[in-house]
């Protein structure tokens, strides 16, 4: 079984940094593209950051120059450093990969469960 879990979330003041942190963990194989997501009340989830094995990465204008998206492939982890933060950044950011687990040659889309951002003063 194949499981995201993330850490970083919290309450910061407007301007201020938080880092994300998802690990992939269980039965694994691969790991394809990696990515955040993020969903704010009464909006649709949306695209923040993606990251390919090989590193490259994509952004939504609306965070370019202030998050950047990184991982470690040896330890199945993808970070988001998140800088100069707006209230409008606030919302529930979501871990995503595209993972190919054991014993099997299907890749499939996973999730984490979520961590709440809030950027208010």
């Amino acid at each position: 079984q194949v499981q995201l879990v993330e850490s970083g979330g919290g309450l910061v003041q407007p301007g201020g940094s938080l880092r994300l942190s998802c690990a992939a963990s269980g039965s694994i194989f691969s790991i394809n593209a990696m990515g955040w997501y993020r969903q704010a009340p009464g909006k649709q989830r949306e695209l923040v950051a993606a990251i390919t094995t090989g590193g490259s990465t994509a952004y939504a204008d609306s965070v370019k120059g202030r998050f950047t998206i990184s991982r470690d492939n040896a330890k199945n982890t993808v970070y988001l450093q998140m800088n100069s933060l707006k209230p409008e950044d606030t919302a529930v950011y979501y871990c995503n990969a595209a993972i190919r687990p054991r014993f099997t040659s299907a890749v499939n889309n996973y999730w984490g469960q979520g961590t709440q951002v809030t950027v208010s003063s």
